[in-house]
């Protein structure tokens, strides 16, 4: 499957599988055009439409363990541009390197390629925590928390990963040298961490509930509706903040006229919104907040995103055999991508793809392990 169309048009990658934040670094290149050979262990074959990280790729199966895979993979990247490691250290640049000079070998891992906790396993809330944003996700007194997967393993991680490999393939292409990048998901998260460094330097400080941009702040965080439905404000300017105020007829409490970077009133204006929000249905709060600059929107479910006006509108989310996913992102006007079809079976381009590579049948075969049907 030779993607045709995106602005990644003709960059190709060969991705060892992992979990993760590997394929879905893989499933964004192919989302942007990139022909992306994902290598999977061999097992079921049957239908897989909620592996969605799989979508838009070539994929085959391989037993790496087996006489000659090795090879095999090596001859894969004879006329790709770059390659997805996977996540703890394991696999290796230097025969990649040696046999592709402009090869970009992206390896994807928590920790890094170096340091104490290198060979250390973990997960996303683990690698946030370290790199300082854990801290910060979370009001006083609250354990501190974040949406899995999404702050470590796609913004620290798959992301950066993705930059990474875009960026070395551009600067390969100029000069014929391709390089090894290290995308460590600390690394990533600490990153991302500028902005907030910035305000902090700006005396700020580095503690829970006293930033405006903090958790801890009445006017960052989310109200429950009576209706259990959750509303959540965000007007840090003063001219969308004295808006709000005028919508939830607060315009001429002294409290809140005053106290928009008073941390100490934070508590009693949170308290208070708390209680005016029970009163009414989430419903009602839209109707009431409709049209207005505000800064606030109903905290929705992902498929009740897909069906709001403005996201159905751009097409943000849509269903492929039934299972709802995201849409490509970001768009091009003139370079769109390639439209998402059905997720590939695990063995779908196995024999496609090594055939290619001048391999018999029979070599086919014995590069694979035991599967199911």
């Amino acid at each position: 499957m030779n993607q045709a169309t995106g602005v990644l048009a003709g960059v190709r990658i060969v991705e060892v599988a992992g979990i993760g934040p590997g394929p879905f670094c893989g499933m964004l290149l192919a989302d942007l055009g990139a022909e992306v050979v994902s290598i999977e262990r061999p097992g079921d074959h049957a239908a897989r439409p909620t592996a969605i990280v799989q979508r838009g790729k070539q994929c085959i199966t391989l037993d790496l363990k087996a006489p000659g895979a090795r090879e095999v993979v090596l001859r894969l990247l004879d006329s790709k541009d770059g390659l997805i490691e996977g996540m703890r250290p394991g696999l290796g640049p230097e025969p990649c390197l040696a046999r592709r000079p402009p090869l970009v070998y992206g390896r994807m891992t928590g920790w890094g390629q170096a340091g104490p906790l290198a060979q250390r396993a973990g997960h996303d809330s683990n690698y946030t925590a370290l790199a300082g944003a854990l801290w910060v996700a979370g009001p006083p007194g609250q354990p501190p928390s974040a949406p899995s997967t999404v702050l470590g393993d796609i913004g620290g991680g798959a992301l950066y990963l993705a930059l990474g490999l875009v960026a070395g393939i551009l600067r390969a292409r100029s000069d014929g040298r391709g390089q090894v990048v290290d995308a460590a998901i600390v690394d990533g998260t600490a990153h991302m961490l500028n902005l907030l460094l910035a305000m902090t330097a700006r005396g700020a400080g580095m503690a829970r509930g006293v930033s405006s941009f903090d958790a801890a702040h009445w006017a960052a965080r989310s109200y429950r509706c009576r209706d259990g439905g959750w509303i959540n404000l965000a007007p840090l300017e003063p001219q969308f903040y004295a808006e709000l105020l005028q919508r939830l007829g607060l315009d001429g409490d002294a409290r809140f006229v005053h106290g928009q970077h008073d941390a100490a009133l934070w508590p009693v204006l949170s308290q208070h919104l708390a209680q005016l929000f029970a009163e009414h249905d989430r419903a009602h709060w839209c109707t009431v907040l409709d049209g207005s600059d505000a800064c606030w929107a109903p905290v929705l479910r992902p498929d009740e995103a897909a069906a709001h006006p403005h996201l159905a509108a751009r097409g943000t989310y849509l269903r492929v055999d039934c299972v709802l996913q995201a849409a490509p992102a970001p768009r091009f006007g003139a370079t769109p991508s390639p439209p998402v079809g059905a997720v590939p079976r695990r063995d779908t381009h196995t024999q496609a793809v090594l055939a290619g590579l001048g391999l018999s049948p029979a070599e086919i075969a014995a590069l694979q392990g035991p599967t199911t049907t």
